[in-house]
C-alpha cells in the first residue's frame, strides 16, 4: 500500500517537473517551492484513494467468484444426483 502512495507522490512531482518544463520556468524557484509538496501530496492522496478502490473491487470480485463456484458446485451435485437416479 505504501509503495503505491510513494509512486503516486513521485508521479505528482514528475507532473510538476513537466509543468515547469512546458512553461520554461526554473525548476526550483524560491517563490514557488511551496508547490512541490502540494503536487506530491495531491499525487499521494490520489494513490491512497486508488488503493481503496482496488481493495474494494478485489473484495467484490472475490465474493462474486465464490458465489459462482458455489453455484457450480450445487449444479454438479444436482447433475450427479440426477444421473444416479
Amino acid at each position: 500500500m505504501v509503495s503505491r502512495i510513494v509512486f503516486w507522490s513521485g508521479f505528482g512531482v514528475a507532473v510538476r517537473f513537466w509543468q515547469l518544463g512546458l512553461e520554461m520556468r526554473p525548476f526550483f524557484n524560491k517563490g514557488s517551492l511551496w508547490a512541490w509538496p502540494v503536487f506530491a501530496g495531491a499525487g499521494g492522496s490520489f494513490g491512497y484513494w486508488l488503493q481503496g478502490v482496488d481493495e474494494r473491487q478485489t473484495a467484490v470480485l472475490a465474493e462474486r467468484k465464490q458465489a459462482i463456484l458455489d453455484k457450480r458446485a450445487r449444479k454438479a451435485a444436482r447433475d450427479a444426483e440426477q444421473a444416479s437416479a
